[in-house]
């Protein structure tokens, strides 16, 4: 129970930073819904097939969902270092991992809105539906966006304790290069080597192959699924260590007091 608690406190301390803040509504609500109806209808000036179409919509929708999702975790920090409480957060009887976790359920939350919104967009604007695979293949799909950004947000968290908010600019950049390989609106079979390599080791290439075979796409690599599990656990586990090394770090180095009043 008492780390239930301590879980859910950091899953309301984000709450109550979204609710305070009017801009979050612009990345729950603006920038996504915006995304989808530019490149939704850029597809249509392109006249691209429909199937094309299918291919980059599901795309531009895992963007949004892993964008908004890892900045709920990397805000786990970003917030006290703006407010120059670092160290207070530090100071108290807590777990990293009981942060990791309460900040990141708040981001599926947030990325279940964010969902439910572009999915209704897309189906009254371009007639394009997400559930068509079925609720399973919804939630797997889902699952993996979420783990996804989970361990994109960590990674943001360590950059943070390790060179102060001078690596801020990676809560909202990281993400972008990471997307950029993974076949967000193309096939990774376009990408010279060792690029497509490369995209073989990122998780999401494999959940967006999972999810786009069932609309008719043949993946480029072998068991998707059980490939982007195994690869989003193992970079779990290592961002995790990562971050419990950059606290011990930052303590030792005094970078914890010189981010607080």
């Amino acid at each position: 129970m008492n780390h239930a608690i301590r879980v859910v406190a950091f899953t309301k301390k984000n709450w109550i930073n979204t609710r305070r803040n009017i801009f979050t509504i612009f990345e729950i609500v603006f920038w996504p819904a915006v995304g989808v109806l530019s490149v939704g209808l850029l597809t249509r000036f392109l006249e691209l097939t429909p199937e094309t179409s299918t291919f980059v919509l599901i795309g531009t929708l895992a963007l949004s969902l892993v964008q908004i999702c890892q900045l709920d975790v990397a805000y786990a920090i970003l917030f006290d270092m703006w407010g120059k409480s670092a160290k207070h957060q530090f100071l108290a009887p807590i777990s990293p991992w009981h942060m990791v976790l309460g900040s990141w359920l708040m981001g599926v939350i947030r990325g279940l809105v964010v969902f439910g919104l572009l999915a209704g967009v897309a189906r009254l604007a371009f007639g394009f539906d997400f559930f068509a695979p079925g609720p399973v293949a919804v939630a797997i799909f889902l699952l993996g966006m979420f783990l996804t950004a989970g361990a994109i947000g960590i990674s943001v968290c360590v950059l943070l304790l390790l060179f102060g908010l001078r690596a801020e600019v990676s809560a909202w950049s990281g993400v972008s290069l990471v997307l950029l390989l993974c076949g967000i609106y193309y096939p990774v079979t376009l990408l010279p080597e060792p690029f497509m390599t490369l995209a073989a080791w990122i998780p999401l290439t494999h959940f967006l192959e999972a999810f786009r075979e069932h609309f008719g796409f043949s993946p480029v690599f072998q068991s998707p699924l059980l490939k982007g599990f195994l690869s989003v656990g193992a970079y779990l586990a290592l961002s995790y260590w990562g971050l419990t090394a950059a606290i011990k770090r930052a303590r030792r180095n005094g970078l914890l007091l010189r981010l607080s009043e």
